[in-house]
C-alpha cells in the first residue's frame, strides 16, 4: 500500500509547500500581500477574503487559508507567455501536454487564434479577434450557438454575458455546475424552493452532528476541516460517509491552530465505508433504523413536510438484507451511526460529488435530505442541508441567470425592465450542447472560463465534439487541455484579468450565499490583457443593435450591479456595494424557519428508489475522485501527498482483490469499461474489496456518457469496470 509521507493532513508539509509556492512566485512577501488583499479566495466555494480582507472569512475568523488558496494564487502571478511559445510548440505537440504543463506555461498575455489546416497558434490582433467571433455569432441560427461559463468568473462578467446570451436570441446558457452540483439544485429546488445552501456558515458553529458524504473536504476544501474539529471540541460528532478512507478525514494538523499543529486533530468519530455508488441504500437503512428507534421528529414532519408518510413507509418496508447487502456495511455499523443521530440535537449534512456523480445523483441528494428531514434538521439554527461546491463564484454565476432556464421573476423582471425574452422553455444544458456539437448542430460557442473539453466523460468523444464547432473563443488567463483539445474551425484564445487584477471592483458569491466585494488593484503580466467585463461589452457592441439594455455604459462595474439589484431576486443589495462596501447574503435562501420557498410553505419528501447499479461477476464499480494536488480540472502536482501515489496513471483498489488477482502494487493492469481500456498501475488503498478508483480527469477516458436524467449530470462515478494483467 502507498505510504503517505505525513501521518496525517495539513501540518508541516503544507506550511512548508505555501513557502516554496511564495519563492517561486517571486517571493513569499509578495504573496502573502497579494493573499491579504481585500479580494474573495480564487478556488472554492467556502468563501473567505473580500472586504474584511484576505485570509478572513465573515466571521472575522484569520487566518483562513490554505493550499488550494496557494496553488490559485500562485498560478495568476506566473510570467506571461511569450510568442515564441507558441512557435515552438505546434499544437500537435501541446496535444500531448498533461494539465500540469498546460498550467505550468504561465499566462495568457495577448489573443491567439488557430484555423483549420494551421499547425500552430498564431497571435491575433484583439479587433480581428473580436470581430470575427461576433461575425461567427451573426451568421449562426441561435439554436446552434451555446454561451458556457467556469466558476471563477465574476457575477459582473457572468450577467452581463447571459444577458447579451438572451439579447441575441439564444438560451443555450449553461456553466460547469452542470457537471458538479446540478443534482444537488434540482433535489433541493423539489425539497424547499431553492437549490442552494439552507444554512449560513455560523450555523456549523451550532451544530453537535455532521455527516459528510461523498466529499473530502481535507483535500479539496481544507478549510471545512477547521469546522469539524471544532464540532468535535464542542462533545458533537462527526460521520463521514465514503468508500476510500482519507487520510485528511481521520486526522489533521490544523496550521492555524497551535495544539492542532503540534498533536494533530480527529477530524471524525465514525467512518463508514459503503460500495460506490451504494449511498442511497446507506441513507435508507439510517432512516429505517431512526423510524424503528422511535427517533423520528413527528410534530415537525406533521407540521412542515408534504409526502413524508410515503418516504417512512418505503423504509420500512425494504428489509433489512436488502439494504446491508446493496451498500456493504454491517448492522451493526448502521447501529452505531443511528445511536449517534439520535443522540444529537442539531444536525447538519454535507456532501459533493460522491452523491451527485451517478445516474442517480438527484435520488442520492434526495435520500440524505430525508435523513434531516426525519430528524427535523432544515429550517433550524444550527440545522441544514450545504452541498460542498466547488469554483469560488460557481453558485454566483448561477444566480446571475448563467442557466439555460431562469425562475420566473427573474424571466418577468428581465423582460420588464430590459424587454429581453427569458420566460417560455429552457435552452440546452451543457450535455445538450455536447450533443449538439457532435451532431454538427452548432457553429459557434463562447466560453467564459473553464475546461469544458475535460469535464466531460468520454475524452475522445468530447474532443471530436468540440471540433466539429464552426467557432470557438475561450475568455481565459492561462492555458487548459480544451484550448487544445476543444477548437473550433476557427479558434480564439482571449486573455483577460484575474479578480484580484481587476481595475475596478467585482462580486462573488460563496457556498453560503454570501456576496463578497472584491476590490481588485494588483497589476496584472504585462502584455494586451483585458477585463472580462470589457470583452463582453466589446462583443456586445460588434453583435447587437442599440437596445433597452445599455451595454455601451457597463463598462462601468457599478452599473452592472444596478442593473443586477433590480432583475436578480434577492440581489437587491448589490446596488450600492461599491460605494458602502458593505457584504451581505442573498436574501430568500438561508432557512432558519421551517417555512420554505415552496407553494405551500412545506418542505416534499420524495421517495427514492434504490438504484440497479451492481456488477456482474468479474466486475468492479469504479469512480473517479481528485487529489491533494489538484482543483476541478487542473492538476498542480503529480503526487497525491494524502494517499502516497506519485502519479496519475493508477487505479486504487484493495489488497484483497489484488491479492485475489496475483497484483503487485506498481504492476502494469489494464482498466476495461465498456468503452475501451486504459493502462495504469496498480496502487493499493483502504476501500472496500470489489470498488475501484482513479484520477480525473484522465479516467474520462474511459468513462462512458451515461447521464443522470433529472439533472443531466454525467456518472462519473457509476462505472463498471473490469481488471486486466498488462499483456494477458
Amino acid at each position: 500500500m502507498p505510504k503517505p509521507r505525513v501521518s496525517a493532513a495539513g501540518g508541516v508539509a503544507a506550511l512548508a509547500y505555501a513557502w516554496k509556492k511564495g519563492r517561486d512566485a517571486g517571493g513569499v512577501a509578495k504573496l502573502y500581500k497579494r493573499m491579504r488583499a481585500r479580494n474573495a479566495c480564487k478556488t472554492c466555494a467556502l468563501g473567505m477574503g473580500g472586504q474584511r480582507g484576505g485570509m478572513v472569512n465573515e466571521e472575522r475568523s484569520f487566518p483562513e487559508v490554505c493550499k488550494k488558496s496557494v496553488q490559485a494564487q500562485t498560478g495568476d502571478m506566473q510570467a506571461p507567455i511569450s510568442e515564441s511559445f507558441f512557435r515552438e510548440h505546434p499544437i500537435r505537440e501541446l496535444e500531448t501536454w498533461s494539465s500540469l504543463r498546460m498550467e505550468a506555461a504561465g499566462r495568457l498575455a495577448f489573443p491567439v487564434s488557430w484555423t483549420a489546416g494551421d499547425t500552430h497558434f498564431h497571435r491575433i490582433r484583439w479587433d480581428a479577434a473580436l470581430d470575427r467571433t461576433a461575425r461567427a455569432l451573426a451568421d449562426a441560427p441561435r439554436d446552434q450557438v451555446f454561451f458556457y461559463s467556469s466558476g471563477r468568473s465574476s457575477n459582473e462578467a457572468a450577467f452581463l454575458m447571459q444577458t447579451l446570451a438572451r439579447a441575441y436570441g439564444t438560451r443555450n446558457i449553461h456553466n460547469c455546475s452542470h457537471y458538479c452540483h446540478q443534482a444537488s439544485g434540482v433535489a433541493l429546488g423539489r425539497l424547499v424552493g431553492s437549490g442552494t445552501s439552507t444554512l449560513s456558515l455560523d450555523d456549523l458553529d451550532q451544530a453537535d452532528l455532521a455527516i459528510v458524504a461523498g466529499a473530502n473536504p481535507a483535500s479539496n476544501h481544507p478549510r471545512l476541516i477547521v469546522k469539524l474539529v471544532e464540532l468535535r471540541a464542542r462533545g458533537g460528532t462527526v460521520i463521514v460517509v465514503n468508500p476510500v478512507k482519507e487520510l485528511g478525514l481521520v486526522r489533521f494538523r490544523i496550521p492555524s491552530r497551535l495544539g492542532s499543529m503540534l498533536a494533530g486533530s480527529d477530524v471524525s468519530d465514525l467512518y463508514l465505508q459503503p460500495h460506490v455508488g451504494s449511498d442511497i441504500a446507506v441513507f435508507k437503512a439510517l432512516l429505517k433504523g431512526l423510524a424503528e428507534e422511535g427517533a423520528i421528529d413527528r410534530a415537525y414532519l406533521a407540521t412542515h413536510v408534504d409526502g413524508w408518510d410515503a418516504v417512512e413507509a418505503d423504509a420500512r418496508g425494504t428489509p433489512w438484507e436488502t439494504l446491508l447487502e446493496a451498500c456493504g456495511l454491517t448492522r451493526a455499523e448502521i447501529d452505531r451511526a443511528v445511536e449517534k443521530i439520535a443522540a444529537a440535537s442539531r444536525g447538519v449534512m454535507l456532501w459533493a460529488m460522491g452523491l451527485t456523480h451517478h445516474e442517480h445523483g438527484v435520488a442520492n441528494v434526495t435520500a440524505l435530505a430525508n435523513l434531516a428531514l426525519a430528524r427535523g434538521w432544515v429550517g433550524r439554527e444550527g440545522c441544514g442541508l450545504l452541498p460542498i461546491r466547488g469554483h469560488s463564484n460557481v453558485q454566483g454565476v448561477g444566480s446571475m441567470g448563467f442557466t439555460p432556464a431562469i425562475k420566473d421573476a427573474f424571466a418577468k423582471a428581465m423582460e420588464d425592465a430590459y424587454q429581453i425574452p427569458a420566460t417560455g422553455s429552457p435552452g440546452l444544458d451543457t450535455y445538450g450542447c455536447m450533443l449538439a456539437a457532435e451532431a454538427g448542430r452548432i457553429r459557434a460557442a463562447v466560453f467564459l472560463g473553464g475546461n469544458l473539453f475535460a469535464s466531460n466523460p468520454d475524452r475522445a468523444w468530447s474532443a471530436a465534439a468540440l471540433q466539429k464547432i464552426g467557432t470557438t473563443a475561450y475568455i481565459t488567463t492561462k492555458l487548459n487541455e480544451g484550448h487544445v483539445h476543444g477548437r473550433g474551425a476557427f479558434h480564439v484564445l482571449l486573455p483577460v484579468r484575474a479578480r484580484d487584477e481587476e481595475a475596478q471592483s467585482t462580486t462573488q458569491e460563496s457556498m453560503f450565499n454570501y456576496v463578497r466585494l472584491s476590490d481588485g488593484g494588483e497589476a496584472p503580466p504585462p502584455g494586451e490583457i483585458r477585463s472580462e467585463v470589457e470583452v463582453v461589452c466589446s462583443l456586445a457592441a460588434r453583435l447587437l443593435p442599440p437596445g433597452p439594455f445599455p451595454f455601451a455604459t457597463m463598462t462601468d462595474h457599478d452599473a452592472v450591479r444596478r442593473a443586477i439589484a433590480r432583475v436578480v431576486p434577492g440581489y437587491e443589495e448589490i446596488e450600492t456595494i461599491g460605494e458602502s462596501r458593505r457584504e451581505f447574503h442573498v436574501a430568500g435562501r438561508v432557512f432558519h424557519e421551517p417555512h420554505f420557498a415552496t407553494p405551500s410553505g412545506k418542505a416534499r419528501a420524495t421517495v427514492p428508489p434504490l438504484p440497479s447499479f451492481r456488477p456482474s461477476e468479474g466486475e468492479f464499480r469504479l469512480m473517479t475522485l481528485r487529489s491533494e494536488g489538484q482543483f476541478n480540472t487542473v492538476v498542480y502536482e503529480d503526487e497525491d501527498l494524502y494517499r502516497g501515489t506519485t502519479r496519475r496513471d493508477v487505479v486504487m483498489m484493495s489488497e484483497a482483490d489484488a491479492r485475489r488477482l496475483g497484483l503487485s502494487e506498481d504492476e502494469p493492469v489494464d482498466v476495461v469499461t465498456v468503452l475501451g481500456r486504459m493502462r495504469v498501475v496498480a496502487a493499493f488503498i483502504d476501500i472496500p474489496p470489489g470498488n475501484l478508483a482513479m484520477y480525473y480527469p484522465e479516467a474520462n477516458a474511459i468513462v462512458p456518457r451515461r447521464i443522470d436524467r433529472d439533472s443531466g449530470t454525467p456518472a462519473f462515478k457509476s462505472v463498471l469496470a473490469r481488471l486486466e494483467r498488462a499483456g494477458a
